[in-house]
C-alpha cells in the first residue's frame, strides 16, 4: 500500500497511477463477480469515489491526495521524499477537475458495479443496478460539458463508454434520454477527428493511447477512412512477435515515470498499451473473420496483461526489459487500465484456418469430426467468437465451458456454468447473440431455440444443478 510518493496522484487515486489498482479490481467483477469483493467495491465505491474523488456534479479531482502541510497539521510528510517537484501538488491543483482521462475510470467502476447488479443482483447491498448506471452517465455527461480539458481526444479505457451506450439502448425507453445523450456527446467528439489527419493525439507528445477511443467511435459512427487510419497507426507500433514479451505489446516507454516504482525511461513490456490497443484489433477481426493476422496481433495484446499478475495476486504496471534489470516493477501503478483492455476484450475465438484447420484462441480444440468441440478456458468465459460465421456469443451472467459448432448447418450448442472457480453462482444465464457481419458465411443471426424470456436483451436461460444448455440455429 502506497501512503506516500511525491507523485501525489498514486497514493491520491486517481489519474492512471492512482487509479489503476481500484480499476483493475472493479472491472475484474464485471467479468466474473465474487460475493466479498462485490462487497469491499461497494463500500468503496460509494464512500470513497463518489462524494469524495467524485463530486456530486460529476466532475472528477485529479487527486485526493496533496502536499501542503499547513493544511493538514495533524499529517506528517514523511521528510525522506523530496516535495519540491511539479507533482507534488497542492491542494487546489490535487482538487482540479481538469483531465478527462480520470473520468473514464471513474464511469467505468459505476458501469462495472451495474453490471454486476443489474445481473448478479443478490451480491449488491447498498445500490440497486440503475443507480451505478446513472452515475456511469452523470460522469460521462459532466467529463463532455465543456469544461474538462483533453475530453476530445481519444482517452483509455473508453470502449467502456461504448459499452455503456450499448447497455443504456438495451434497457429500452425509461433510459433514451440518457443514450441519446451519451452519442450525441461521442458524436459531437468523432466529427472533430474527422477532419484531423491523425486524430489519436494525447496530453504526450507522442503516445499510443489515443488510438483505441478515435477507433471505437469512428466505427460505431460509420467513419470508416478514419478507422483504418487508426487501425494502421496501431498495427505500426504493436508487434506480432514470438515472444511473450513482445507479441502484442504496443510501445511504451516513459510511464514509469508518473506510475512505476522503479522512475526511468525505458521499453516497457506489457504496460497498459497491450490490453488498450488491442481492442480496436479483435474489434477488426470480429469485422473481418478471416484476417487471421489481426487476431493473433490483438491476442497478444489481449493475453499480455495476465502476465503481470504474480501468484499472491499482486498486478504490476510493467516489467523493466533493461537488461541489467528484467523485472516485474513493485507497483501497481497504471496496470489498470491494462487489464480493462483485457477484460473487455478476452474470449475464446474459434477460427478455421487454412494451414492448421481448427484453432481455439482462448479454448482447447478437443474434436474435429462431424461437429467442432471446444472447451472454453479463457479467463473470463463470457464471450465465444465463431469466425466462419462472424457470431459473437456473450454472456451477462454465467461462464460458458464447451461449444459445439456444426460447419455444414452451422447449428450451435453452448454448455454454460452458473459459476467457475470462487466465483458468484448466477441465478440464469443471460445469452447475447450477435452476428459482427451480416450473412457472413452465408447465414443470419442465430437465434436461441424454444421459448426464452428476453430480458434487456438478453436470453434468460434458467440453470439447473449449476449447469444449463442451449441450442442456437
Amino acid at each position: 500500500m502506497v501512503l506516500n510518493d511525491p507523485r501525489v496522484w498514486i497514493a491520491g487515486l486517481s489519474d492512471e497511477g492512482g487509479a489503476g489498482s481500484w480499476l483493475a479490481a472493479v472491472m475484474k467483477e464485471y467479468l466474473q463477480p465474487r460475493a466479498a469483493e462485490v462487497a469491499k467495491l461497494e463500500q468503496f465505491i460509494n464512500s470513497t469515489v463518489w462524494g469524495t474523488l467524485q463530486n456530486t456534479d460529476g466532475t472528477v479531482k485529479k487527486s485526493v491526495f496533496y502536499y501542503q502541510p499547513a493544511l493538514v497539521p495533524g499529517y506528517t510528510y514523511p521528510s525522506s521524499i523530496d516535495w519540491g517537484n511539479w507533482w507534488s501538488w497542492n491542494q487546489a491543483d490535487s482538487y482540479n477537475t481538469g483531465r478527462a482521462y480520470d473520468y473514464v475510470h471513474v464511469a467505468a467502476a459505476h458501469w462495472a458495479l451495474y453490471r454486476v447488479a443489474r445481473n448478479y443482483p443478490a451480491l449488491v447491498t447498498v445500490h440497486t443496478w440503475d443507480w451505478y448506471l446513472s452515475h456511469a452517465v452523470t460522469t460521462v455527461s459532466a467529463m463532455t460539458s465543456g469544461s474538462v480539458g483533453y475530453a476530445d481526444d481519444g482517452l483509455m479505457g473508453e470502449t467502456v463508454i461504448k459499452f455503456l451506450l450499448e447497455d443504456l439502448v438495451r434497457e429500452g425507453s425509461d433510459w433514451a434520454d440518457e443514450a441519446s445523450l451519451v452519442e450525441s456527446r461521442m458524436k459531437a467528439r468523432q466529427a472533430r477527428w474527422t477532419t484531423q489527419q491523425y486524430p489519436f493525439g494525447s496530453e504526450m507528445a507522442w503516445d499510443s493511447t489515443g488510438q483505441e477511443g478515435v477507433y471505437v467511435w469512428s466505427v460505431y459512427f460509420n467513419d470508416t477512412k478514419t478507422a483504418m487510419n487508426t487501425l494502421n497507426s496501431i498495427i505500426a507500433y504493436q508487434p506480432l512477435i514470438p515472444h511473450w514479451g513482445y507479441n502484442g505489446n504496443a510501445r511504451r516507454y516513459w510511464d514509469n515515470i508518473y506510475g512505476g516504482k522503479l522512475m526511468r525511461y525505458e521499453r516497457m513490456i506489457h504496460h497498459y498499451g497491450s490490453g488498450l490497443n488491442a481492442l480496436p484489433l479483435i474489434d477488426a477481426f470480429q469485422r473481418d473473420p478471416d484476417n487471421y493476422f489481426l487476431l493473433r496481433l490483438a491476442y497478444g495484446g489481449l493475453s499480455g496483461p495476465t502476465s503481470n499478475i504474480d501468484e499472491g495476486g499482486f498486478a504490476s504496471a510493467s516489467f523493466h526489459s533493461f537488461p541489467d534489470t528484467m523485472k516485474w516493477d513493485g507497483y501497481s501503478g497504471d496496470y489498470g487500465p491494462n487489464f480493462s483492455g483485457h477484460s473487455m476484450g478476452i474470449g475464446t475465438y474459434i477460427v478455421n484456418h487454412p494451414d492448421f484447420g481448427w484453432q481455439a484462441f482462448g479454448g482447447n480444440v478437443v474434436s474435429t469430426g462431424t461437429t467442432i468441440e471446444v472447451d472454453v478456458l479463457d479467463t473470463g468465459r463470457r464471450r465465444v467468437f465463431i469466425a466462419p460465421i462472424a457470431t459473437l456469443l456473450s454472456l451477462d451472467a454465467g461462464a460458458f465451458t464447451h461449444v459445439a459448432y456444426n460447419p455444414t448447418n452451422h447449428h450451435v450448442t453452448v454448455t454454460m456454468a452458473s459459476a467457475v472457480g470462487q466465483g458468484a453462482a448466477a441465478a440464469n444465464a443471460r445469452l447475447v447473440v450477435k452476428q459482427t457481419v451480416s450473412g457472413y458465411g452465408g447465414v443470419g443471426t442465430l437465434a436461441v431455440t424454444g421459448t426464452h424470456t428476453v430480458n434487456a436483451g438478453a436470453v434468460i436461460i434458467p440453470f439447473s444443478g449449476g449447469q444449463a444448455t442451449a441450442t442456437l440455429q
